[in-house]
């Protein structure tokens, strides 16, 4: 993991409600940015694998009733940032082994394995930002 330093000017911020919707959301904006971006398609399986699994674990243990997650998105020819800020700085992400039956507890594995960087700080006022880089 490494530091929390995200562009001063991302390419897209939006907020999302606590909602099981929100995932699929966040990957249809990934996806539009994308295509609106030269090479963007070189980020697209990773990027809505890495979108989906933050978003979901935001809206299931990082966002108490009431509250929304911020998404934001950066790519430039080098690199796709994924940033999601949720309200809970006291519950941040746990990198854990599944076992064969578990139905749950993947999703940062595939993180560590599919980003090139990625990393978990304090946000500015209340919560955290967990966020992941990829690199062609």
């Amino acid at each position: 993991m490494s530091s929390c330093n995200s562009s001063p000017s991302p390419s897209l911020s939006t907020w999302l409600p606590r909602s099981r919707r929100s995932p699929g959301e966040a990957r249809r904006l990934l996806e539009k940015l994308l295509a609106d971006t030269p090479g963007g398609e070189r980020f697209v399986d990773a990027g809505q694998l890495l979108v989906s699994e933050l978003v979901t674990n935001a809206v299931l243990h990082g966002t108490p009733l009431g509250r929304r997650v911020q998404l934001v998105l950066d790519v430039d020819r080098r690199r796709l940032r994924i940033e999601v800020h949720d309200a809970r700085a006291e519950r941040g992400p746990v990198l854990r082994a599944a076992s064969g039956e578990d139905e749950s507890g993947r999703g940062l594995v595939l993180v560590k394995l599919l980003a090139q960087r990625w990393g978990c700080c304090p946000r500015d006022g209340v919560g955290k930002v967990v966020w992941v880089e990829i690199a062609p």
